[in-house]
């Protein structure tokens, strides 16, 4: 394995890059990061839309929530890859196509989050709030969504790991992320598909750990933060 990593490192970590499209583990962080980004703000609308007490804000909130995340990613990819172009009259690139797919996943899934987070807070603050005189919109903007949000980063960076993972779909529509390049490693040695693909779950598995790890650490200093308000 080590004899692979020193002949094809490179184009597992940033694919053809400089003398062709950037590939391998550095396109599968961007999908990740552009995913997640990307989703944020929808998240935060579906997340307030599922706590309105509006029936017709909150019910279709719902159900467009419950479908995609009904809906495996890979099904995501394809209706991305198909349905993306006729909506908007030409080709998109794959690269495109899957942070599109990425986006729909996590604002259904993180929209969740944020919605456990905004119901977390204590219902007495918002009353407080209000008695003060702070309208609807203006307590959710300086109380309720500035504490939710950041009782909610572990989540949010748990959310980045699982999209980390599943860039590794992406490789069915031939984008050269770190799955494709490997496959394509493999296409080209031939005779040690083992060594290759167990060289991938290393890869995939130091990242996720290393977040994980990241994602205790951020959950102990929140935990600390709320204790040292308390006292």
């Amino acid at each position: 394995m080590l004899d692979i990593l020193k002949t094809y490192g490179m184009q597992l970590l940033i694919g053809e890059f400089p003398h062709g499209p950037l590939g391998g583990l550095s396109l599968t962080l961007i999908l990740a990061i552009s995913g997640l980004i990307c989703s944020f703000p929808l998240a935060v609308l579906f997340g307030i839309a599922r706590t309105s007490t509006i029936r017709w804000i909150a019910l279709p909130a719902a159900a467009i929530v419950h479908t995609l995340r009904g809906l495996p990613v890979l099904m995501l990819i394809f209706w991305a890859y198909f349905i993306v172009p006729l909506m908007i009259g030409k080709t998109i690139s794959g690269t495109t196509t899957v942070i599109c797919a990425l986006v729909a996943y996590e604002t259904a899934f993180l929209g969740e989050v944020i919605k456990a987070g905004i119901q977390a807070i204590p219902a007495g603050q918002v009353e407080a709030s209000r008695s003060l005189g702070m309208g609807y919109f203006r307590t959710l903007r300086e109380v309720v969504l500035p504490q939710a949000l950041f009782n909610m980063i572990p989540s949010i960076l748990n959310q980045l790991i699982s999209l980390i993972k599943n860039t590794s779909l992406a490789y069915i529509i031939s984008v050269n992320e770190l799955t494709y390049a490997a496959y394509q490693v493999n296409s080209q040695l031939l005779t040690k598909p083992f060594q290759v693909y167990f060289l991938l779950a290393l890869i995939y598995f130091a990242i996720c750990y290393s977040l994980s790890s990241l994602v205790g650490l951020v959950e102990g200093r929140i935990k600390n933060k709320r204790q040292f308000r308390t006292v």
